[in-house]
C-alpha cells in the first residue's frame, strides 16, 4: 500500500518543519488513499479502470476539465464533449446512483 500511496498521493513529501506537521500529511494521504481505494472498488467496477492505479485514475478520471453548475436540487457536471473516457464517467455515476439506491 505504502508504494501506491507514494506515487499517488506523493507521501514521500515531507518537508514541514515539525513532525506533527509532516504526520498530519501522512495521516491525510493515507485517508485520501482509502477513499480512493473505495472509489474504485465501488463505483470503478465494470470499467477499465477498475484495477487502475491511484495516479492513473487521478489523470485520467479526476483531473479533467469540467464546467460545474450547482442549484438547489441538483449538481450538474458539463464534460467536453472530446472527453475520450465519458463512457466511463456514466458508468460511474450509473454504479454511485445503484451504490446510493441499495444502501437505502
Amino acid at each position: 500500500m505504502v508504494d501506491r500511496q507514494q506515487l499517488g498521493f506523493f507521501v514521500d513529501r515531507t518537508s514541514a518543519h515539525t513532525l506533527r506537521a509532516n504526520q498530519l500529511r501522512l495521516w491525510l494521504s493515507s485517508v485520501a488513499y482509502m477513499i480512493l481505494n473505495e472509489l474504485r472498488r465501488i463505483t470503478l467496477a465494470g470499467t477499465e479502470l477498475a484495477h487502475a492505479q491511484v495516479s492513473t485514475i487521478r489523470t485520467r478520471l479526476l483531473k479533467i476539465g469540467a464546467i460545474v453548475t450547482t442549484s438547489v436540487r441538483r449538481i450538474r457536471v458539463s464534460l467536453s464533449s472530446v472527453f475520450p473516457l465519458q463512457h466511463v464517467w456514466w458508468r460511474v455515476l450509473e454504479n454511485i446512483h445503484r451504490h446510493h439506491v441499495m444502501r437505502r
